[in-house]
């Protein structure tokens, strides 16, 4: 069962004798759902984009560029930027910009989100993840489909499935820890974004030759099914979620659940939010206080 933080989604009402909690029926936030399927759909177009560029023979940037290191260090920082352009975009503001169902899961996990957004989000990364890279492949004809491209799949690296395992899991571990610290501290909320797309940036460049970099089954998903191929498929459907699991339990038991505010990467100042927000940031206890 998942956490659930007292109040959430409940109304009190008074009458003369007691008092009854209500909870009213939860709504469908299409709006949000569409946005979830749109920002994976835009995020998996631009790896294709890059990695044409980065890797396809008859780019003049991969001529330029024959050190592996430095291929990977741009494709990096190309992808943290998608992220972090997503992240504080006014569409990834209003849907929470989770793009990845590991992160969804966890923050389900954790009471924030309700089953009926679960499942909401879910479908729509799914979905956003299979038809980006579906029209990125037909856009760019033989592109993406070249094995130096190679439908910008995540494959486990030359060290086998278990060192894949242990990546994934770790970096999945580590991303969910800083943003559950940085998001919900009154004074570094704003740069959860940023942090984020450092970490993307960092786990391409120094990770993705253990298993690719994906933490996103979704994203894993859509490169496998438009290739036809699904190599290793179940460690990206496990580490990432176990992963950020441990993460938030380790949050919550360090710093408890009270100082989780809220499932979005970066919250607006203003505007509706689908996940109960009823505090800000400025009025809970900075992390770490007693």
């Amino acid at each position: 069962m998942p956490f659930r933080e007292e109040g959430f989604g409940e109304t009190p009402q008074k009458g003369p004798h007691l008092t009854v909690v209500t909870k009213p029926r939860s709504p469908t936030h299409w709006p949000e759902y569409f946005i979830e399927a749109t920002a994976l759909g835009a995020f998996m177009i631009s790896a294709a984009v890059f990695a044409a560029l980065l890797y396809y023979p008859g780019s003049p940037i991969a001529a330029r560029l024959s050190n592996a290191w430095i291929r990977r260090a741009f494709m990096g920082f190309a992808m943290g930027l998608t992220a972090v352009l997503i992240i504080y975009s006014p569409w990834g503001q209003r849907s929470g910009a989770h793009m990845n169902p590991s992160v969804t899961l966890t923050y389900f996990r954790l009471g924030k989100v309700r089953p009926r957004d679960l499942a909401g989000y879910l479908i729509a990364q799914f979905t956003g993840g299979i038809l980006g890279l579906a029209a990125v492949t037909m856009a760019l004809y033989g592109l993406v489909s070249d094995p130096s491209v190679n439908f910008v799949k995540t494959v486990p690296g030359r060290h086998g499935e278990s060192f894949a395992f242990l990546g994934e899991f770790a970096i999945s571990f580590a991303l969910m820890l800083t943003v559950l610290h940085v998001s919900n501290h009154p004074r570094f909320s704003r740069w959860t974004g940023v942090c984020a797309g450092l970490l993307v940036w960092a786990y391409i460049t120094f990770e993705a030759p253990l298993s690719g970099m994906s933490m996103n089954p979704a994203r894993t998903l859509g490169s496998a099914l438009v290739a036809r191929d699904f190599p290793g498929l179940w460690i990206y459907f496990s580490a990432p979620p176990l992963g950020m699991f441990l993460a938030a339990e380790f949050f919550t038991r360090r710093f408890g659940l009270q100082h989780i505010v809220c499932a979005k990467l970066h919250h607006p100042h203003s505007g509706a939010c689908i996940f109960g927000c009823a505090r800000s940031l400025g009025h809970i206890e900075p992390i770490g206080t007693p």
